[in-house]
């Protein structure tokens, strides 16, 4: 199984999001997402948001708060453990030039009407209800959303 970490920044009432449209053969490709990336030899959680966060917009993270884990599950047996955090506060100066998509704060209402993925709709929820640490499962099958567990409990309702 792969594991990752993705990072809301916040301010403001927006989310710092990332416009997946510089990397070739990118499964995110024209997708909007948060900041992060794959698991190094020997990190743990922290330390990998830590360095992904700091690759992609220069800036040191202060107190990222560990809200849940996602687990997805596609039909072409990939599978990745999506550790996530929201962060409020951060050291250094915040640069929005990053090799792996456009960077920009984008208001928390706003975010439905990108082109996202159908599960990050549901973590989205979780984080603005300040749902504390969750586990949430989400089941892909040819790019669509099947199945979703929220803590153990299976659920078809995708508005939670």
């Amino acid at each position: 199984m792969d594991n990752s970490t993705l990072c809301y920044m916040e301010k403001d009432d927006s989310y710092l999001m990332m416009h997946r449209v510089k990397k070739k053969n990118d499964m995110n490709h024209d997708k909007w997402i948060g900041i992060g990336g794959h698991f190094e030899f020997g990190e743990s959680p922290y330390d990998c948001v830590r360095r992904e966060a700091y690759e992609e917009t220069g800036v040191n993270l202060v107190n990222p708060k560990y809200r849940g884990i996602v687990t997805f599950v596609t039909d072409d047996t990939y599978d990745e453990q999506m550790h996530l955090f929201t962060c409020t506060d951060y050291e250094g100066e915040l640069s929005l030039d990053c090799n792996e998509g456009d960077l920009e704060w984008v208001r928390k209402s706003e975010i439905r009407n990108l082109p996202i993925w159908e599960g990050d709709k549901i973590f989205f929820q979780l984080l603005d209800s300040e749902e504390p640490f969750f586990s949430l499962k989400l089941v892909y099958e040819g790019g669509e959303l099947k199945k979703v567990v929220l803590n153990g409990e299976k659920t078809l309702d995708r508005s939670l």
